[in-house]
């Protein structure tokens, strides 16, 4: 719910309320992103969306909209701990933006981040550059070091 409410309502609502809301979304017809299993046990999760949908971008200077095309946004990326090393993040960026395209997307984007050394899980919440590469995206802009905004879709 990070990038889906104003700051300040998701720092009141952390936890609890948060999820509350999400749920709430889901029971009025809302898909607010794709889950991962394995088997029948669910181990990632892929925030999707148009972009208008996450008015939280819009506080950021450095992922401000490249320009004036419509765009999906993947906004959050996470694999169980038990379920990573085995390809599962680049797979469910391919999936989400099959089914980005699947609901009239052209273009598909994601803000991950970039680097080079072992980062906390907490900081890489949006993914890491290198997975969003695997699945296809490419770097179009990059305003931060550690941000770039990479796409997928029409050139």
């Amino acid at each position: 719910m990070y990038w889906r409410l104003p700051r300040a309502r998701f720092l009141k609502g952390k936890g609890s309320a948060n999820r509350r809301a999400l749920r709430r979304l889901v029971l009025a017809g809302g898909t607010p992103g794709l889950i991962g299993y394995q088997g029948r046990r669910p181990v990632a999760w892929c925030a999707v969306g148009p972009r208008q949908s996450f008015p939280g971008l819009e506080r950021s200077r450095v992922l401000a909209p490249v320009d004036q095309r419509p765009v999906w946004s993947i906004t959050c990326l996470f694999v169980m701990k038990s379920a990573r090393r085995a390809g599962l993040s680049v797979r469910m960026l391919r999936e989400a933006a099959r089914w980005a395209r699947g609901r009239g997307a052209r273009i598909v984007e994601g803000y991950p981040v970039e680097t080079t050394t072992r980062q906390a899980d907490p900081f890489v919440w949006t993914g890491l550059a290198q997975g969003f590469r695997r699945a296809g995206f490419r770097e179009v802009l990059r305003r931060s070091p550690v941000r770039p905004i990479m796409r997928v879709g029409e050139k």
